[in-house]
């Protein structure tokens, strides 16, 4: 708990001492107030022939009238620090399932970007493949052809062929 003060301050022209647990400087802030309310009343002329009893309530009802805008701006204030704490909560909200689903996305980038090497190194080895076997047929018809050469007009004969040629061939002879 805090400590007891007391500050001597001045109101009204004249000398109190006030007593509480603020600082002495809250008290002469509080004192202050009071005199600004006395001097704005006092530069109004009809005030200043009313009776002190009379002044004394008017000045109380100013400055509740002060007190209690101020706790109805406090209160506005407080209300709509709520509204943008939870307008703050949902925008965080908002932003994590937005990193979640750029995560998620980035993840599935990455995957695909695997995906698309592996499908391309496939692809060139399948091309690979193809030309190979492309130029080995193309080098087995040019052996072909080559026999062709050889064997002069006729058409390549099978080593099964050869054989059979060769019996019948012996079969006239006799």
């Amino acid at each position: 708990m805090s400590v007891k003060t007391s500050a001597d301050v001045l109101i009204g022209g004249k000398i109190y001492t006030l007593s509480g647990y603020e600082s002495e400087e809250y008290l002469q802030k509080v004192a202050n107030y009071i005199n600004n309310k006395l001097n704005e009343f006092d530069e109004i002329e009809q005030f200043r022939r009313i009776p002190a009893d009379m002044k004394a309530t008017l000045l109380e009802l100013n400055i509740a009238d002060d007190y209690f805008k101020a706790k109805e701006q406090a209160e506005t204030l407080e209300k709509t620090v709520r509204e943008k704490e939870r307008e703050i909560y949902e925008l965080q909200h908002d932003l994590i399932s937005a990193k979640i689903k750029v995560e998620s996305s980035e993840e599935t980038a990455s995957n695909l970007e695997k995906e698309n090497k592996e499908l391309l190194l496939n692809k060139a080895k399948l091309e690979t493949s193809l030309a190979d076997a492309l130029l080995g047929k193309v080098k087995g018809q040019t052996l072909a052809g080559q026999e062709h050469k050889i064997s002069g007009s006729e058409q390549p004969v099978s080593s099964a062929e050869q054989n059979g040629n060769k019996k019948q061939n012996s079969n006239r002879k006799k």
